[in-house]
C-alpha cells in the first residue's frame, strides 16, 4: 500500500504513532531521537473515530473512513473534501432496511461506522461501506467525493450486518476487457441466512447499474458464495469467522482469518473452544467457489505457540531476504503478527511475534492436500462447513499449481498447520499492525504496537 518514506510520514501521523527506541547494527541500544513536530489531523466531531485509511498511489491523496464522515486529505493532512455518511434513523434488527420496507422495530438516530474503504482505480471511484442499513455502500468520485451511486434496493446490496469497523474485508480483482470483481469477506454475527461469509460480486462500470454488487454467479443450486450452515451454530453457538487481511496474488484471492473451533485436549474426554488462524484461498475465476481451501497457520519460537493472528501484510522478498529463504526476490512474502496462545480472541496476551511465510510454500502445501484428497485419502476435514467428516473421493486427473477444484472434494480443509518463520518477538507491548516493503534490496517491516509505538 505504502512504498515511499514520504508516504510513511503521514501514515504514522494519522495513526498517532510514536517512534520507539532503535537498535544499532551492533546490537547496542540507541537513545530515542528528540521529539519532532508531527503534522496531525483531528476529525470534526467527538464521535468521529477513524476506521480505515487508503492512499491513492497515483496522487498521494489520503482517504479516511470515519464515523459519519469520509475525508479526502492532501499528503500534508489538509482537508480537501468531506462527505457526510450519517447519522440516520435505523435499527440493526430491520432486515431488509427500513429504506426498503417498513420496519416494526423502533428507529433511533444511529451512527454510520465505516467498515470498508477501497479505491476502484479503473473507474476512478471510492467504495465506502458503512454500518447503516445492514451494510450498504456508497460509490464516490475520487476527485470531489460526489456520490455516483448508492445501491440499496436488493438483498445483494446489504453486505454485512456487523457494526464493528474491523468486520469486513474486500479485494478487487481487475480485468482489462470486462467488469471487475469484488471479493467480500465478513463476519456474520449469527445471521448466516442473510449474509454469506465470503462472496464475489460484480463491480459494474455504471455506479447506478442494477447489477452492482450482484453475485458473479447465482442459480437455484450454486452461487459465488460460502455460507455458514445453521448446524454449525448448534456445535459452536458463537461461531463466526473474523477476517484480518485479504489480497490477490497470481490466479488466487486469499483471506487471513481467525475462527473458533472445538478441540479435545490430550488426555481429556471433553472438548474445549479455542481460536485458530487460517488462510483461505479461492481461484479468481471460480464462480461456484469449488476451489475453497482452508489451511491453519501459526508460529512457534522457543517452545512458545503464537496462534492468534493480529495483522498481516503482503510484500516481495527482496534480494537479500530471498537469498536466505531460498526463493526469488519477486516472490510473495506474508508478514504476519500473532499473539501468544489461542484460547480467547478478545483477550490476546501481550506476548507477540512477527513471522514471515513464503506464499509459494503455503500453495505447495495446499497442492499436496488436493492431490492426496483426489487420490481418495482422508476426509474433507472442514468441520464448520460440512459439520461431519466426509470422505475424499478418488478421481484420475492432474492437479497443478493452478487447479481450481471440481464439484467434488470441496470445500476442503488442510489439517496440518503451516508454520511461519519467527523473526522478532515482543513480550510486553503487543504488536497489533504490520506493513513492509523492499528498499535497496532489503526487506523493511514497520510494526505498530498496543501502546502506540512504531518499530522499524
Amino acid at each position: 500500500l505504502i512504498m515511499s518514506p514520504a508516504m510513511w510520514k503521514w501514515t504514522c501521523l494519522v495513526s498517532h504513532l510514536l517512534l520507539s527506541t532503535t537498535v544499532s547494527p551492533l546490537g547496542r541500544q540507541q537513545p530515542p531521537h528528540p521529539k519532532r513536530p508531527f503534522i496531525t489531523f483531528t476529525g470534526e466531531q467527538a464521535e468521529g473515530n477513524f476506521n480505515h485509511l487508503v492512499v491513492d498511489e497515483r496522487t498521494g491523496h489520503i482517504y479516511l473512513g470515519a464515523v459519519n464522515r469520509i475525508y479526502k486529505l492532501s499528503s500534508d493532512l489538509k482537508v480537501l473534501v468531506t462527505h457526510e455518511t450519517g447519522p440516520d434513523d435505523d435499527n440493526p434488527k430491520c432486515y431488509p432496511p427500513r429504506i426498503v420496507q417498513t420496519c416494526n422495530e423502533p428507529l433511533t438516530p444511529t451512527n454510520n461506522i465505516n467498515k470498508m474503504l477501497l479505491i476502484d482505480y479503473k473507474e476512478n471511484r471510492l467504495i465506502a461501506c458503512g454500518s447503516l442499513y445492514q451494510g450498504i455502500c456508497k460509490l464516490l468520485r475520487l476527485d470531489d467525493l460526489f456520490k455516483l451511486g448508492e445501491p440499496f434496493h436488493k438483498k445483494e446490496h446489504y453486505l454485512s450486518g456487523v457494526n464493528e469497523s474491523g468486520s469486513v474485508f474486500g479485494v478487487i480483482v481487475s480485468y482489462s476487457n470486462m467488469d471487475d470483481k469484488l471479493f467480500i469477506a465478513t463476519a456474520v454475527d449469527g445471521k448466516p441466512e442473510y449474509f454469506p461469509t465470503i462472496s464475489s460480486r460484480k463491480l459494474t462500470k455504471n455506479s447506478e447499474a442494477d447489477g452492482m454488487f450482484a453475485y458473479v454467479f447465482h442459480d437455484e443450486f450454486v452461487a459465488s458464495m460460502i455460507k455458514i450452515p445453521s448446524d454449525t451454530f448448534t456445535i459452536i453457538p458463537d461461531f463466526d469467522i473474523y477476517y484480518i487481511y485479504g489480497f490477490s496474488s497470481g490466479n488466487f484471492v486469499y483471506f487471513l482469518t481467525l475462527q473458533p473451533e472445538m478441540i479435545s485436549p490430550p488426555g481429556s474426554t471433553t472438548k474445549e473452544q479455542v481460536y485458530t488462524s487460517k488462510l483461505v484461498r479461492l481461484c479468481k475465476e471460480d464462480t461456484a467457489f469449488n476451489s475453497y481451501v482452508e489451511v491453519p497457520i501459526g508460529c512457534e519460537k522457543n517452545g512458545v505457540e503464537y496462534r492468534l493472528l493480529q495483522a498481516a501484510y503482503l510484500s516481495k522478498a527482496g534480494a537479500i531476504l530471498a537469498r536466505s529463504l531460498g526463493v526469488g526476490p519477486e516472490d510473495d512474502i506474508l508478514f504476519t503478527v500473532f499473539s501468544k496462545g489461542q484460547k480467547r480472541k478478545m483477550k490476546s496476551l501481550d506476548e507477540s511475534a512477527l513471522c514471515i511465510f513464503v506464499l509459494k510454500n503455503i500453495n505447495d502445501r495446499i497442492k499436496d492436500r488436493l492431490q492426496s484428497c483426489y487420490r481418495g485419502e482422508g476426509t474433507l476435514d472442514l468441520a464448520w462447513l460440512k459439520v461431519k467428516d466426509i470422505p475424499c473421493s478418488s478421481a484420475l486427473l492432474t492437479i497443478d499449481d493452478n487447479f481450481c477444484g471440481l464439484d467434488m472434494n470441496a470445500p476442503l480443509g488442510v489439517s496440518s498447520m503451516v508454520r511461519g518463520l519467527p523473526i522478532f518477538t515482543e513480550d510486553r507491548d503487543r504488536m497489533t499492525s504490520v506493513i513492509a516493503y523492499v528498499y535497496k534490496n532489503h526487506s523493511l517491516a514497520f510494526v505498530g504496537t498496543k501502546s502506540g509505538k512504531l518499530k522499524k
